[in-house]
């Protein structure tokens, strides 16, 4: 990929609706730092960071790109970038310190001064409830194997929306409870590190559960906003047109899309063909009541989307008991590569089109049940050098995002693959470089160059480019 194929500005300015939201967004803890002032209390992630091994490099989110000091700075780029909406998260630790009980009026001061610079600075705050960092004291109670966690979300929930509701323009319970479930659950790759396989199904419910508490709870406090929640979503493909490879890859998708949308959305989890359901070993207590809790109706439906999947039956190459990736090597399925598409530094496939192949199937799955959608992630990291003296040329990422808002467009217009979904708006993961999880400082999603040594912040071409684009749309 080079500068050159990236879609012209202006062309791609002309297409976007006027309503059309541009926005970035980022997560509390992959940014904010200060893990222990102001009265935040621990998450299950400060736990799991201190497990040998388990972040690359053995980095440390304790200073992260320091945010919770350098947020007019960081408004101050928002702003200069002209974005119509900034999607982060606000921190349950930080704000409610032992998950349940008293609030820390520290931490709802802070996000009190970040909705206002927002607001100031004329951009759409949208506030994630949870992006991953549960309570430490919850954590050990179980987390989201545990029931009661659910609840205590509902009260935080109540409290944030009491605070901020009155400025938050829109509201995300939560962020891709898949990768809670699957990485923290049943994989043990990130937090809490449990690598339970199908015995982490619990976790999935309780998430969902969570969710629709938490939209009864904002809206008993009486929020301005719009509420929704994201979801993760990728097209899955077999490997072959084998009948083995066509039934994991249904089962497949079932897991890793419908188990999350469909309760949401049509309440209902879906059914699993029989020969798959020994999987559900260990089943949440499911009721009608729960699932009246958690079909909820909504403002709004968040999509994240980064790739396409590709299945197999069988199991994938062994590996040793000490890998981060040791359980994924003990399911009954396989994911297989795409060697015939690019990838980014994390090694993901890049599929512009596959993102209008996942809104035709939210469309022909959901029908009417479907609210609004906004492209709530989309991003890439490449191999980027960890200091710079000028804007990094970083053609890959402006291609990118130029060919999956493109897609994203095309999809949804007239004639599209998903023509009728109420497409509004894309939201650019990320603002600037972060602590990526497991992978800690070693892959770089930012518009804005940061170098973790000084923490200075220098925009890449990819940030002028965005800014070009949001500047050149019809007013």
């Amino acid at each position: 990929m080079t500068l050159e194929r990236t879609t012209p500005v202006a062309h791609l300015a002309s297409r976007i609706p006027p309503s059309f939201t541009l926005g970035v967004a980022a997560a509390a803890f992959q940014i904010e730092g200060a893990l222990a002032d102001g009265g935040r209390g621990p998450s299950g992630w400060d736990a799991f960071v201190e497990k040998p091994g388990a972040i690359e490099a053995g980095a440390s989110p304790a200073v992260a790109c320091d945010h919770y000091n350098r947020l007019p700075e960081d408004v101050a780029l928002l702003q200069d970038l002209g974005v119509d909406s900034y999607r982060f998260s606000l921190s349950w630790p930080r704000i409610q310190p032992d998950g349940r009980g008293p609030v820390n009026q520290a931490g709802l001061d802070f996000y009190d001064r970040l909705i206002d610079s927002l607001l100031a600075a004329g951009i759409t705050p949208m506030a994630t409830l949870y992006h991953w960092d549960t309570p430490l004291p919850l954590e050990h109670r179980g987390g989201w194997l545990n029931r009661e966690t659910a609840k205590r979300f509902g009260d935080y929930a109540y409290a944030a929306g009491a605070r901020f509701g009155d400025r938050v323009s829109q509201w995300v319970t939560l962020n891709e409870p898949l990768s809670v479930a699957f990485n923290g659950y049943a994989f043990g790759v990130h937090a809490p590190g449990r690598a339970l396989l199908f015995d982490a199904l619990p976790a999935i419910h309780h998430q969902l559960l969570a969710h629709g508490l938490g939209v009864q709870a904002l809206r008993a406090a009486s929020v301005v906003g719009g509420i929704g929640l994201t979801n993760f979503h990728a097209p899955i493909e077999p490997a072959s047109n084998t009948r083995r490879d066509r039934l994991v890859a249904h089962v497949y998708d079932l897991a890793m899309n419908r188990m999350y949308a469909d309760p949401v959305l049509l309440g209902r989890y879906p059914r699993l063909p029989l020969w798959a359901q020994p999987w559900l070993r260990a089943k949440a207590r499911i009721t009608d009541a729960d699932l009246q809790t958690i079909h909820q109706p909504l403002d709004f439906y968040g999509l994240n989307y980064y790739f396409p999947v590709k299945v197999a039956m069988g199991r994938g190459q062994e590996l040793r008991r000490t890998d981060p990736h040791h359980a994924m090597s003990r399911l009954p399925f396989r994911t297989v590569d795409y060697p015939e598409l690019a990838r980014t530094g994390f090694g993901w496939p890049v599929a512009p089109d596959h993102l209008g192949t996942v809104l035709g199937q939210l469309r022909d799955r959901y029908g009417a049940a479907l609210p609004p959608v906004y492209i709530t992630e989309g991003g890439a990291s490449f191999p980027e050098p960890d200091s710079v003296s000028a804007p990094l040329r970083d053609a890959e990422r402006q291609q990118y995002l130029a060919d999956h808002l493109g897609s994203a467009l095309a999809a949804v217009a007239p004639g599209g693959v998903a023509e009728g979904v109420d497409l509004r708006g894309y939201y650019v993961w990320t603002l600037m470089d972060n602590f990526e999880w497991a992978a800690g400082y070693t892959q770089r999603f930012g518009l804005v160059h940061v170098d973790f040594a000084t923490q200075a912040r220098t925009p890449k071409q990819s940030y002028y480019w965005f800014r070009d684009l949001i500047r050149s749309r019809e007013p």
